[in-house]
């Protein structure tokens, strides 16, 4: 896919194992897991796959990540890393286990542990419905300023998975052969707000992130040049 970052399952892997890490069995079951929930899903262009431009890119970039500034990383980070967004997809979720005796939450902390399943709920955007507010509008700013009070407290590899997940869905957009429609329109606007409003100082804020901040930055820059035109 020209301009995308589109990254194979197989190719995840092979970055993994060419870097050191053993891909277990827990790997491999949140790969499984993530593909069964995001399989079929199309980003904003409706055409290119969730999988190969966002969970297994995102997942890459993390683990780059941690091995640019030297720091340690343990299949938790991983698999918390590729699982990142399953808590997003409540339809495909109630879909797939609605024929279990338990339920989504249940097995998320059984079989990939109690932080993981805590990292999935923190990273989680709760409905909008739950927030004060006239109008929407109002209601997605109360959303994001508390989205924004539960980050700024967050452990490192909470901050590392959002800031990496925010540069990817930033930079997916600025590379979209077309940007029409309101849609578009209206997320390009609402990621440079939050950028300027949060996320680039939040990447500098301790423990700072310089690498992220720096592609952050380039993805706020390249946004802000579309939305200009």
């Amino acid at each position: 896919m020209k301009n995308q970052d589109f990254l194979k399952r197989e190719e995840l892997e092979n970055f993994l194992t060419q870097n050191g890490i053993r891909i277990d069995d827990y790997i491999i079951t949140a790969m499984d897991v993530s593909t069964e929930i995001h399989s079929g899903i199309k980003r904003e262009d409706n055409q290119s796959p969730f999988l190969e431009t966002h969970i297994w890119p995102v997942t890459r970039d993390i683990v780059k990540h941690y091995l640019t500034v030297n720091r340690s990383i343990t299949s938790v980070e991983i698999v918390s890393s590729i699982l990142h967004d399953v808590m997003e997809d409540n339809d495909r979720i109630l879909d797939l286990y609605k024929t279990k005796e338990y339920g989504f939450d249940a097995y998320l902390k059984y079989r990939f542990g109690i932080r993981v399943y805590e990292i999935c709920m923190d990273l989680k955007i709760k409905p909008l419905e739950n927030y004060p507010g006239n109008n929407d509008e109002e209601r997605q700013l109360a959303r994001f300023h508390d989205y924004c009070k539960g980050l700024s407290s967050a452990d490192y590899d909470i901050k590392v998975i959002k800031l990496v997940d925010r540069e990817n869905n930033m930079k997916f957009i600025s590379n979209m052969p077309k940007l029409d429609g309101n849609l578009v329109s209206n997320k390009i606007k609402r990621y440079l707000r939050e950028a300027e409003d949060f996320y680039l100082s939040f990447a500098l804020l301790e423990p700072a992130v310089k690498d992220l901040y720096l592609k952050l930055r380039e993805s706020y820059e390249n946004l802000k040049l579309l939305n200009n035109t």
